[in-house]
Order: structure tokens, then sequence, then C-alpha cells
């Protein structure tokens, strides 16, 4: 499977550059950073350090869909909508892990998956992955006396709050009580705010450091609470799974699908 990645220059592209040249049946054709990236003409290999690839960073986006069966995608909102047009243009399956894109961002995506395979997750981890069928099944059970909290903690990099993962934890819990996030979600308090309404979905973010993602589902009820975490100890869980969804697409017929349909849940 002939695998592009955009952003493999930065810290998850090179983890995506590494994952992909140790899968079986992948192979790194391409990877793309901006005009002005200061790497631009680099191997590919030796910037994810596994050793010369035969493969040089370029700005070249529209060469990249042109040449890969499958583009990686980990970039920032606005990039990956334009992306997303440009792989139903060239027939280019791809696997998105970008969060934070607004309705019409997302709307680009749902129009290119008419044409083409594209996975879509907000956390590529396995285990992310298990948390959120875990935390749906626990919303379902449990009654709306058991107030729902998501407490995430990543590094001071991350520029989204709170994260894409955490959103979708959210939505799990939603999904398994049969609400809509958007009337439940509570994702800032400040100041002298009320009591908590029953049947809210709270949401709280910590920055610091170097973490890699900590994600806590809280169920606190009457004498008892349950929490549900995991924690990231390197990236290179999401660039493994993002490698297998990428293999998977390369063999999918047009759709928007989730991590959860590549696993199989």
């Amino acid at each position: 499977m002939k695998i592009g990645i955009m952003g493999a220059a930065g810290r998850m592209g090179r983890m995506l550059v590494a994952a992909v040249n140790a899968a079986q049946g992948g192979e790194v054709i391409g990877g793309v950073e901006a005009e002005s990236h200061p790497d631009l003409g680099a191997d590919l290999g030796a910037l994810a350090d596994i050793g010369p690839l035969g493969v040089v960073l370029t700005s070249d986006v529209e060469a990249l869909f042109q040449t890969a069966d499958v583009v990686v995608d980990f970039t920032v909102p606005f990039v990956t909508a334009q992306n997303a047009g440009l792989a139903q243009k060239t027939n280019t399956k791809m696997v998105i892990g970008t969060t934070g894109l607004d309705d019409d961002q997302q709307q680009a995506i749902a129009n290119a998956s008419k044409t083409v395979a594209m996975v879509q997750a907000a956390n590529y981890s396995v285990g992310v992955n298990v948390l959120m069928g875990l935390v749906e099944q626990t919303a379902r059970i449990l009654p709306e006396q058991y107030d729902i909290e998501v407490l995430e903690m990543h590094h001071h990099h991350k520029i989204d709050a709170p994260s894409g993962t955490a959103l979708a934890l959210g939505q799990a819990a939603a999904d398994g009580r049969g609400v809509n996030l958007n009337d439940v979600a509570d994702k800032v308090r400040d100041g002298n705010v009320g009591a908590r309404r029953q049947g809210d979905i709270g949401f709280a973010t910590l920055r610091g450091g170097d973490v890699v993602g900590d994600h806590t589902v809280m169920f606190a009820g009457p004498g008892e609470r349950v929490e549900i975490t995991h924690k990231a100890a390197s990236r290179e869980v999401f660039a493994n799974g993002a490698v297998r969804a990428a293999l998977w697409a390369g063999n999918q017929t047009p759709g928007l699908y989730s991590m959860q349909d590549v696993l199989g849940f």
C-alpha cells in the first residue's frame, strides 16, 4: 500500500513515517510540509531517525495525492478540509486524525467520502476505542443520577480544547444515554455558575508538560463513583493505529469510516 504523510516532519509525522516503514504491506511514498519548512528536501527516513528511505520531504500536496493510495493527515482543520477536496479529485483514500474541525470542514470530509473511502477518528489508539465502547455501555446502564464528567490532560503545545478524544468520549456517553451531546455538554465553568444541572456531561481540560494524552470519564453517583481511564505513554500508539487504518482503508469502498469500523467493533 503506497502511503503518503501530511505534516511528515512534525512529531506525529515522523512517527507515522517510522510506523508505515515498519508495517507489513505499507510503503512510504512521500511526505509534505509547508513551502517555508526548513527540512524540505531532507530524506524522510533520516527525519524519522530510521535511516534513509530515498524519499524526500516536499511541499507538493497534489503530487502526493496523485501518487499515494492512502494519505494520512494529522494536520490542522483548514488544511485537512482542503485535502479532502483533493482526495475527492484524485480518488485518493484518507486517514484523518485532525481534530477541532468546524461544520463546513466536516462537511468537506463527508462530501469526499461519497467518492472515496475516508477513515476519521479523534484517536487511533486501540485502547481509547475500547474505552469509548465501555463509556457508552456504562452510560446506558447507570441512571441519570450519576453525573458524567470527562477529564483530559495533554502537553502544553496542544491548541484545541477540549481534546477531540474528550469530545468523542462525551459523544459516547451521550449515545449511551440517548441524548444530543450539544444539548447537555458543559465545557466552561467560571464564576458563580450555580448548581450542576442533572443530565449534563461536563468537560475539564488540563494542559502541561509533555503529557501525551490522559482521559478519564467519571460517573459520580449517590455514594459511589465509577472512573474509566486511559493513559497514553507514547504517540506511537496513535501512529500504529493510523497505519492500521490506512492499510484497512486501502481495501474499502467509498464511505466515512471510524476507527471502530477498522477494529471490527
